[in-house]
């Protein structure tokens, strides 16, 4: 299993997670993966750039690096062809080390047009659409089209790489590993699910790369790491759909109340003790995946890179 770093767009602003790859590009990690958000999920992380500008630093910033979105919504707040620009793009200026993970997003980031956020069924027949429409722009063709969701008028992408970007779809429902099991290069999911890695092969996806995300606090205080773990994000522990319906910040923090410290601390590795870390990305490599991204929350990020330079990646590499 390949482990890369996973740059969070929620947390820090652009010139930390250009540093951040740097130092991942100097200890070994293998790739990196870049969130894509208009808000963050609650005023405590606080941050938020725009994405394709960060990944046009990022070319620069750690030359050997291949970089993946995780994950673009293409449907509601971005139109897909504007999508595709932005991805054909960031795939020359990488010089082909680019991937566009994708999902059918959350109302936090895609509302702010003012457009209804449609149940998840639409949501998923909307980025299929999507999908299919980036996928013909990058033919360099000349592209007119009258989809269900989405209207083209004689666009043509001119600037795009020699061979097209894998696609990588996320998922966790049926439908959607369906989908991506159908119509996506590789699968997304941010917990170590064998069940759905093995629905995800079933459905059509046998010999496609399976990717995930997993968050960790390292730190010399196990008690400080839990804190900050649990201030930052409290959101990977809401049930159901309130992570991707709610609209704002302030209904994600409202929700957030109901969810403990310890139900953080049993997801996320804290502290120093790294073989807790070692457990958790052993659980997602006898899962099935195939490319793993660590995510540090908050700070502490010399010392974890440090550390997971010596002692946790040789493991796996």
């Amino acid at each position: 299993m390949k482990i890369g770093y996973l740059l969070s767009s929620e947390e820090f602003g652009p010139r930390q997670l250009i540093e951040q790859a740097r130092a991942a590009e100097r200890a070994d990690f293998q790739d990196l993966c870049i969130s894509d958000h208009y808000h963050p999920w609650n005023d405590q992380q606080g941050q938020s750039p725009f994405v394709w500008t960060v990944i046009g630093a990022l070319a620069e910033a750690a030359p050997s690096m291949r970089v993946t979105t995780a994950v673009t919504c293409p449907t509601v707040r971005i139109h897909p062809a504007v999508i595709a620009q932005a991805a054909a793009s960031a795939a020359v200026l990488l010089d082909g080390r680019f991937s566009l993970g994708v999902g059918s997003g959350e109302a936090l980031n895609e509302h702010i047009l003012g457009h209804p956020w449609p149940p998840a069924p639409v949501r998923l027949e909307m980025l299929e659409e999507a999908i299919g429409l980036v996928r013909e722009l990058w033919t360099g063709r000349v592209v007119t089209s009258r989809g269900r969701h989405y209207q083209v008028d004689h666009a043509r992408i001119y600037t795009r790489p020699e061979t097209p970007p894998p696609i990588l779809v996320s998922g966790l429902g049926k439908r959607s590993i369906e989908l991506a099991a159908r119509v996506g290069d590789g699968y997304f999911l941010i917990t170590p699910d064998r069940e759905c890695v093995e629905a995800f092969r079933l459905r059509g996806g046998d010999g496609k790369p399976v990717y995930a995300l997993m968050k960790v606090c390292y730190g010399a205080d196990e008690a400080a790491a839990r804190r900050t773990a649990h201030r930052l994000w409290p959101i990977d522990r809401l049930p159901g759909e309130l992570a991707a319906v709610l609209p704002t910040p302030e209904h994600l923090e409202q929700a957030s109340s109901m969810v403990t410290e310890d139900m953080v601390a049993q997801a996320v590795p804290c502290g120093p003790d790294l073989s807790r870390h070692i457990d958790k990305i052993q659980a997602y490599a006898d899962a099935g995946v195939d490319h793993l991204y660590v995510l540090q929350i908050g700070g502490g990020h010399e010392e974890f890179f440090r550390a997971y330079q010596r002692e946790v990646l040789p493991r796996f590499q």
